[in-house]
């Protein structure tokens, strides 16, 4: 008797360190995917905002604020995995110096390990990630209207 209630023993915890590890393994996966995701597509969405008429005439970078929302969101609909719903939050977004901060808060899968009554339960995974583009390099616009002698 002593000998079969270590064999159920160990059954058990066979099974609780099971489900923690794919709770915690979910919860990674999903975290580092989303954060390389927003990461590429924060960067190239700064590069398609960057006003480069301004930059001609000023030497100065300058990013169009509307225009980086609506390629952000259209390039992280490309990229996103279609089964999961997502929340993105623009906030500190400036035109000069170009910079944005993002977060995204999406749900880990749902999973029902141990909960009574089948009961499913998924946690709320935000990354938050913050883009500044600028250069080295001084451009020194040409005067349009030089006069002749």
């Amino acid at each position: 008797m002593k000998e079969s209630m270590w064999g159920y023993w160990i059954v058990v915890l066979g099974i609780s360190i099971m489900s923690v590890m794919v709770l915690l393994q979910n919860y990674t996966t999903t975290s580092e995917q989303d954060y390389s995701m927003i990461k590429s597509v924060l960067e190239a969405s700064m590069y398609e905002a960057v006003d480069y008429g301004y930059y001609r005439d000023t030497g100065d970078l300058k990013m169009n604020r509307e225009k980086f929302a609506e390629n952000f969101i259209r390039r992280f609909s490309e990229v996103i995995n279609m089964n999961k719903n997502y929340k993105i939050d623009f906030y500190n977004v400036y035109e000069e110096p170009p910079a944005a901060s993002v977060a995204i808060t999406t749900a880990s899968d749902v999973s029902n390990f141990g909960q009574a009554g089948g009961a499913s339960e998924s946690v709320d995974i935000t990354s938050r990630l913050t883009g500044i583009l600028y250069t080295n390099a001084r451009y020194k616009p040409r005067n349009k209207f030089q006069p002749t002698a």
